[in-house]
């Protein structure tokens, strides 16, 4: 397996609707792969969808367990032709996305969702999950629809922020 790289926005692939995954070929087992390896290549990433690596199948993989703080959840989530079926309540909360590395936004979502989606080997996979795992989940079934968290935000102005970068300075060597 490898580590893919991040389509950024604007690129167009990005706001592309993706296709169900109806070939279960060694390539699908290979992209999963390949988009778990990417996922956990990156720092506090809790999920990523298929076309954020350039690849328009409708595949997102979620791992809320990876959050800062613990959370309920339910590990690692391989979701394949995911649909919300049912929402509840609503929340807003802070997002980020790789795909928009430099933003953060509050993102009204709903607090409940349940899930129906099939695994990796063919078995339907039916969810109940909330908060911020139902957030993750919700995010990433946006970009399989061509959708960026940006895409929700009630007022670019007042609730997209840039993300703070601490970088150290290069220090120089006196001659």
């Amino acid at each position: 397996m490898s580590v893919l790289p991040i389509l950024t926005y604007p690129n167009p692939l990005l706001k592309s609707i993706c296709e169900p995954v109806d070939d279960w070929s060694d390539d699908t087992e290979q992209l999963i792969g390949d988009l778990i390896d990417t996922m956990y290549a990156q720092p506090g990433c809790v999920g990523i969808a298929a076309p954020q690596a350039g690849f328009l199948k409708r595949i997102v993989i979620v791992d809320a367990s990876r959050h800062r703080q613990p959370v309920s959840n339910h590990g690692r989530l391989v979701l394949i032709n995911p649909v919300i079926e049912w929402q509840d309540g609503e929340n807003i909360a802070r997002e980020g996305c790789l795909s928009l590395p430099h933003l953060t936004a509050n993102v009204r979502r709903a607090r409940d969702v349940r899930i129906r989606a099939l695994s990796p080997d063919k078995a339907e996979i039916l969810l109940a999950t909330s908060d911020f795992e139902a957030r993750v989940i919700a995010h990433e079934i946006d970009h399989l629809e061509g959708l960026l968290f940006l895409d929700r935000v009630a007022c670019l102005k007042t609730d997209v922020f840039r993300r703070k970068r601490y970088e150290v300075p290069d220090k120089k060597i006196p001659s």
